[in-house]
């Protein structure tokens, strides 16, 4: 790695309304899956930086979840997280949507942005879907009058990959001068127990629909290498309802073993060792609105300390 005085590194915060691709953009980026991905809205619920090195510089970049209307107690703390990730960072990147177009929520997310005083790097995502540059063009232009701060816009698709490689660039010339943060072969700040929990919590959310989603949160009780080398981890599901429980479980366990079984399968080529994965599922009514629950199953004690 380069130890040049002209070697950059720095904070970039991803932010925009849920489901906009801002943890795609964050693996897409790094090269590795470091944050879970799915279809379904508030998917991210920490922030996790995803950590990119080059001869150049250094970026961690924070994907933040969606900011939106906090709905219950829980969702309150997800906008307080990604707010508080914007005050620590050296640059934004708003996220823009171009196949939803610009909605109420992104004009919610323009105001945080634009009362952080931070400068930002506007990013178009999903123009693999677009059939025209002009049409690019003209979002470009409407989606620069929300932000206040704008240096540079970058029209952009975390799925192919279009427009990464001049956003990184860029952003590294923006960082400020300074000492890698990380060492190089390191590419998320997060801990392996909260990337099984995230794994965990994905296949879940993959596999199921309507009200389950939501629900779900994810604690890891155990998580101990045994003298064989087997990594051994105990995962504790929480719903709110027992019919939610029923549907994690599937009829004769067939759900749980699926879920297990795909996350076991992240886990193996995540940790480099065979994995024992033990996964149990219980009832706590209206968890998202009790405190010592939120903390208990989604680590947001590691994003509010």
């Amino acid at each position: 790695m380069s130890e040049k005085s002209d070697y950059r590194s720095g904070i970039v915060s991803l932010v925009g309304k849920p489901n906009v691709g801002k943890s795609s953009l964050v693996n897409q980026l790094v090269g590795e899956k470091v944050a879970i991905v799915s279809d379904k809205v508030q998917t991210t619920r920490n922030r996790i930086g995803g950590i990119v090195t080059t001869e150049r510089g250094q970026v961690i970049f924070y994907d933040t979840p969606g900011i939106h209307k906090p709905l219950h107690k829980l969702g309150g703390y997800l906008v307080k997280i990604t707010v508080s990730a914007l005050n620590g960072s050296d640059l934004i990147a708003a996220i823009l949507d171009i196949s939803d177009g610009i909605k109420k929520s992104d004009f919610l997310v323009a105001k945080h942005v634009n009362s952080s005083n931070i400068p930002v790097f506007l990013v178009i995502n999903k123009i693999d879907v677009v059939k025209t540059r002009k049409k690019i063009t003209e979002f470009l232009e409407e989606g620069t009058k929300l932000f206040k701060n704008v240096e540079k816009t970058f029209p952009v698709s975390a799925i192919t990959g279009e427009g990464i490689k001049e956003f990184l660039e860029a952003v590294i010339e923006r960082m400020p001068p300074g000492p890698p943060l990380y060492p190089e072969d390191v590419i998320t700040d997060r801990s392996a127990r909260f990337m099984a929990s995230e794994i965990i919590r994905e296949k879940i959310l993959l596999l199921t629909k309507e009200e389950v989603p939501h629900s779900v949160g994810v604690s890891i009780e155990e998580f101990t290498y045994r003298e064989n080398g087997t990594l051994y981890i105990r995962g504790e599901i929480v719903v709110e309802r027992p019919t939610q429980k029923a549907i994690i479980i599937g009829k004769g366990g067939t759900m749980i073993k699926k879920i297990g079984t795909l996350a076991r399968q992240d886990m193996e080529y995540l940790f480099d060792t065979k994995v024992f994965l033990d996964l149990f599922v219980k009832v706590r009514r209206k968890w998202r609105e009790k405190d010592n629950f939120i903390m208990d199953f989604t680590n947001l004690n590691e994003d509010l300390n």
